[in-house]
């Protein structure tokens, strides 16, 4: 029988705590943001549409976003168990400096259209935090005003080869000469891609505002405040050059870059440089072959060709050819501490986040990109110590396996022709020697597994093989590329 009495108020309250209530408005609202998708979430919010989307919008479809994105959540991490990790070490050494966490912030144009504090709050978020900065071409921040805001950290500078390329040129010596240490030099924009959501938005150069965009917009005060009140947005590195706005976009894409521009670049540029937009093995093997530090592997965060290559996907495949002789960087799709942890296991030295940098900024300025490098910060320290794993240099492909849902439809009719030849094989022997007795038989189908879970295990490329193979008799019956986390948002 259950013993009944009447309630004791002193235990009730070492039961019951109850929580100080936050009163700044800025502070609440980041607090409660537990993943970046929160902070998506926010930022939608309190930013208006159009410039909203221009961060959260890719090319076209938006393809290659959503698959970068359903990749790093296609993964199965193996963890080992009874092996202490109670405190773990996420510092690494990239391209001849530190780092405190094996991310960075990605170079992000029209920054301050985000949020008026822009590269300034990213910089000084990210000296605060022992990490790499990268300014681009485009951004809203001159060069030595990034440095100002991060005078002591890391400073990187991404350039784009501009058509006029003396202008390119005396950024490069800009930067350099500001003490900026690393160069990512842009190959993956020879044309702008096309960015609907911008179109339908009316976001252009001029802006060419529809109803809509204006009714949005209004109920946002504290952004027309901001950005009526700061000065105007432009390209500071660029605002000496002269032409407007529109002229400045349209030279900073030019089909013509070559291999010549790079050797060029490379002569300039005093520290070390790095190629942007890699995406197949064989252009990694020949820029390596010429002398650059380092690649990344990306797809411009799917802003430019849609339907192209997914970075995580060819990183273990670039790693083996070229891991040894150059640095190998990954970005596109990272959304979660998980995703950076199963970057590093698969061989990259380091990664990089844009869109989520640009969410934090955009839902409570520097305090919002601290959040944002906590968050991360945390996933990626709860994820390797659930691992058994104390530092990255522990991570091993052996951690990951990576699943496959989209099969290369040769690879699918390869193994469907390979298994109508083989039932014919077994035919053929079944009516020449009669049936195989039923323990031979149970040992064939089983022997594969070992084999298989054990290239799964060592090597995350002929695990992706091996279950290409699998998944190419249910290719047709797959789910579709999206995310569980953004579903329908296209984030």
């Amino acid at each position: 029988m259950v013993q009944r009495q009447l309630p004791n108020p002193v235990e009730l309250l070492e039961l019951m705590k109850f929580k100080k209530p936050e009163l700044n408005g800025k502070k609440r609202r980041l607090d409660a943001a537990l993943t970046i998708y929160d902070l998506r979430a926010i930022a939608k919010r309190r930013t208006p549409k159009a410039a909203f989307d221009y961060t959260d919008g890719a090319a076209e479809g938006e393809l290659s976003l959503s698959r970068a994105r359903q990749a790093f959540e296609d993964i199965e991490f193996h963890p080992g168990v009874l092996r202490p990790a109670p405190e773990v070490d996420m510092s690494v050494e990239i391209l001849g400096g530190p780092s405190a966490l094996p991310f960075g912030i990605a170079p992000t144009g029209f920054t301050r259209l985000m949020q008026t504090e822009g590269e300034v709050a990213g910089a000084s978020a990210a000296g605060a935090a022992g990490i790499p900065f990268t300014l681009s071409t485009l951004g809203t921040t001159s060069i030595e005003g990034v440095k100002a805001a991060n005078p002591s950290g890391r400073n990187w500078f991404q350039l784009y080869v501009m058509r006029d390329r003396e202008i390119s040129y005396a950024l490069a010596r800009r930067a350099a000469e500001a003490g900026f240490d690393t160069l990512q030099f842009t190959v993956d924009t020879p044309v702008a891609g096309a960015r609907l959501r911008d179109k339908r938005n009316g976001f252009s150069i001029p802006p060419q505002l529809t109803v809509g965009t204006i009714v949005n917009a209004i109920p946002r005060p504290w952004w027309w405040y901001d950005f009526l009140t700061t000065p105007k947005l432009e390209f500071a590195s660029l605002s000496a050059t002269g032409g407007t706005v529109g002229e400045l976009l349209n030279s900073a894409m030019d089909p013509t870059i070559s291999y010549d521009d790079l050797a060029v670049i490379r002569d300039i540029w005093p520290g070390k440089i790095v190629v942007k937009g890699v995406q197949n093995v064989e252009d990694s093997v020949r820029l390596v072959d010429a002398g650059v530090d380092g690649i990344i592997l990306s797809n411009h965060g799917g802003r430019q060709l849609d339907r192209a290559p997914i970075p995580f996907h060819l990183l273990p495949n670039v790693v083996r050819e070229v891991g040894k002789d150059a640095t190998v960087m990954i970005d596109t799709g990272i959304m979660n501490g998980a995703d950076i942890v199963a970057s590093i296991a698969l061989g990259a030295k380091f990664t990089l986040i844009g869109r989520a940098y640009l969410y934090g900024l955009m839902a409570g300025g520097r305090a919002g990109v601290d959040r944002t490098i906590e968050i991360l910060r945390t996933e990626i320290e709860r994820t390797m110590k659930l691992l058994g794993v104390s530092t990255l240099a522990e991570l091993e492909p052996k951690h990951v396996t990576q699943l496959t849902r989209l099969v290369p439809l040769a690879a699918a009719r390869a193994e469907a022709g390979g298994s109508r030849v083989s039932a014919a094989r077994r035919a053929d022997t079944t009516d020449a020697s009669g049936p195989a007795p039923a323990k031979a038989t149970a040992t064939r189908a089983k022997s594969p597994k070992p084999a298989a879970a054990k290239a799964a295990g060592a090597n995350p490329a002929a695990s992706e093989a091996t279950t290409a193979k699998s998944a190419a008799s249910t290719a047709a019956t797959a789910k579709p590329a999206g995310s569980s986390r953004g579903a329908g948002t296209k984030a």
